[in-house]
């Protein structure tokens, strides 16, 4: 406001699909009375897409950035890369590496386009990018970038996006809602200020919607069904899925609509079942199906079996909770009355190599403070350990597993269960330090949606869990650990279970 420009600031949107990262870019440019443009680099392999072709090849065109320019009519657009991080690279080039001139705004203000061959700039453009994956941007791009993450949306978030935009957009669009026409003044005003602007007005009144003349007077979908699918078919971090289930649900209720009034016969499958217009929790699998999660949690009964741990872990969709099976197996001896086998760690569950080197660490400080915690308990020498991590056909990377493998080979070991409504997550290291991990908020919601009244947290994660919304943080008991031997306080001694 001060120096009347934005420029200087490349900004990054990362985070899980469908948490609304291009609709956010789209309410900028509103925002600032900006012309939008975006274009996608999924997959872009070719430098001449940013760069342009050079007049000497048949069929050559200016790059998307001149493109830009050229049909928003402006020299201060509002920019979206969409899918920065899933550039391609081949013989044709690298176009990461020529998105290092275009997202610097030491060198942008001399952009030069292979088709035009001068100097163009575009300092006065605002770049914003999309993500959904830092690791994958090369580090001289990422560092020209401010990065913001978006985390998944909750529960309540996702009932409200619902409520007010996902339900009436798909009710207008299956034709069960009118959206409520504004005064031809206002139009007109509308019309006048737009001019040379984005539509799009932040200031602007929430549109009203009613329903259409021939749709029943008691048509709706109440919040329950909503819950329901949240709950039960929606778990991924974005709404987008959310949004394919309810406007499964609308489609229906307008061919039913439809059918009523001109007398046609539907199908077993599509016709109503139920006496009433009104979708909800009872009569949702009329319309999208059985629920596709039937349960919070792999272990119903309290206490787990012993070996078996929850964690919580951090994947691209959202946060998940997971549990550690560990199982033991006991050799005999041979011929010689030499014990066969014993002291090995075998590992399944599709897990990455970050992952597999964690099993190793954890098998190694679980061995060690066996000696100390009981000397005389030989288990690792004379038992093998299959250590498994459900579901086999997700793949799993990563080291925030640490201390959950260490705690299940120890209860393992030492013959005692873990209680259910324990989880826990953090790095360990070969001396038993709990190192900070990421995606606390994810897995804090992970963990609300398994029921987890106790969770186990690096001491240096305290920041990012303090900075979390306090419904989120409500009836849970956060322990926080700097070393093992916290972790096993809480898992073994305090209201333990034995």
């Amino acid at each position: 406001k001060l120096k009347g420009s934005v420029q200087g600031k490349i900004l990054c949107l990362a985070g899980p699909p469908g948490t609304g990262k291009t609709s956010i870019a789209e309410s900028v440019a509103a925002a600032l009375g900006r012309k939008f443009y975006r274009f996608s680099v999924g997959g872009m392999s070719d430098v001449s897409e940013i760069k342009g072709h050079r007049r000497t090849y048949i069929g050559a065109m200016p790059g998307k950035i001149i493109q830009c320019l050229k049909s928003t009519g402006s020299t201060n657009p509002l920019v979206l890369i969409d899918e920065i991080d899933k550039l391609g690279r081949d013989y044709r080039g690298d176009p990461a590496s020529a998105l290092l001139e275009v997202l610097d705004p030491s060198q942008n203000y001399t952009f030069r386009d292979h088709f035009i061959d001068a100097p163009v700039d575009i300092s006065k453009v605002l770049f914003m990018c999309t993500a959904n994956e830092l690791d994958r941007i090369p580090g001289p791009l990422l560092d020209r970038m401010e990065v913001i993450r978006l985390s998944g949306y909750d529960v309540p978030e996702k009932l409200e996006i619902a409520e007010k935009y996902l339900v009436p957009k798909s009710m207008v669009n299956s034709g069960l809602m009118v959206k409520q026409d504004l005064s031809e003044e206002k139009k007109e005003d509308e019309d006048a200020d737009s001019e040379g602007t984005n539509k799009m007005d932040p200031l602007a009144p929430q549109p009203t919607y009613h329903l259409a003349e021939r749709v029943p007077p008691s048509l709706s979908i109440r919040r329950s069904a909503l819950e329901s699918l949240v709950r039960w078919y929606c778990r991924e971090a974005g709404v987008r899925n959310l949004s394919k289930k309810i406007e499964k649900i609308t489609r229906l209720l307008s061919l039913q609509v439809v059918a009523e009034e001109e007398g046609a016969q539907l199908t077993e499958k599509s016709k109503r079942k139920s006496d009433t217009w009104e979708v909800s929790s009872d009569n949702l699998h009329e319309y999208v199906g059985k629920p596709i999660f039937t349960s919070d949690r792999l272990y119903e009964k309290d206490p787990l079996p012993h070996g078996i741990v929850m964690g919580l872990a951090w994947t691209s969709m959202g946060g998940s909770a997971l549990y550690i099976e560990t199982q033991g197996i006991k050799r005999g001896l041979d011929a010689e009355g030499k014990p066969r086998g014993g002291g090995t760690l075998n590992v399944t569950g599709q897990l990455g190599d970050v992952m597999k080197e964690s099993t190793q660490i954890a098998y190694t400080v679980a061995r060690a403070r066996l000696a100390e915690i009981a000397p005389d308990n030989s288990f690792f020498d004379d038992t093998d350990v299959h250590m498994h991590v459900p579901e086999g056909a997700t793949p799993k990377d990563g080291p925030s597993a640490g201390i959950t493998m260490v705690t299940a080979m120890l209860s393992l070991a030492l013959d005692r269960s873990i209680k259910s409504d324990l989880a826990m997550t953090g790095e360990i290291s070969l001396t038993g330090k709990v190192l900070a991990v990421g995606g606390i908020k994810e897995k804090t919601m992970a963990a609300r949606r398994a029921g987890i009244k106790t969770i186990v947290l690096p001491e240096d994660c305290r920041r990012d869990f303090d900075e979390l919304p306090d419904y989120l943080k409500e009836g849970l008991d956060v322990c926080y650990a700097t070393d093992y031997s916290i972790v096993y306080d809480v898992a073994f001694v305090t209201d333990s279970v034995k």
